[in-house]
């Protein structure tokens, strides 16, 4: 399950980062048009959406290899036992927010779906595209902090930026 999970992970950091080089083929693309005089609709609005899916889809992969931002002034001013303990407290929290935004995320691309609700740009792209790479990576973070608070309730030490996992 460990191998599936962080091949998961490291999938949507591939996918993040294929979508990192999607806003810059978009941002050039729409530079050069401009320097010839061409128009090629959209391309500000699927770097837009390239930009978003990279965010989105890298979510799991860098918490998981503790690249996320903690703020760590209590923690680190508690002994071990509440240390550990407010340490799960906010990854439940964590949970309980990312289930909540997953959950709305797939809504929303779902009922974009369902409306056949299209950019105002004008590309005019179906918005569940751009929308499921952003359900997607929610999901997939949600997923991550579900299996770190498991591991911590285990008894398992927290991620850092030097460790990779098993």
């Amino acid at each position: 399950m460990r191998r599936f999970l962080n091949a998961l992970y490291g999938l949507g950091a591939v996918l993040g980062a294929v979508c990192t080089v999607g806003v810059l083929v978009s941002v050039l693309a729409g530079i050069v048009a401009r320097l010839m005089g061409w128009n090629i609709p959209g391309t500000d609005a699927y770097a837009g959406y390239f930009m978003a899916a990279a965010g989105f889809l890298a979510l799991a992969s860098t918490f998981k290899h503790g690249e996320h931002i903690r703020v760590t002034l209590i923690l680190n001013a508690l002994s071990p036992a509440p240390q550990r303990r407010l340490d799960i407290f906010a990854l439940a929290v964590g949970v309980v927010l990312s289930a909540a935004f997953c959950w709305y995320g797939i809504k929303l691309a779902h009922d974009s779906w369902s409306f056949n609700d299209i950019s105002t740009s004008n590309d005019a792209t179906p918005l569940w595209i751009p929308q499921v790479s952003m359900a997607l990576g929610a999901l997939l973070f949600f997923v991550a902090l579900v299996d770190e608070l498991v591991r911590r309730l285990k008894g398992h030490a927290p991620p850092s930026s030097q460790q990779l996992h098993e």
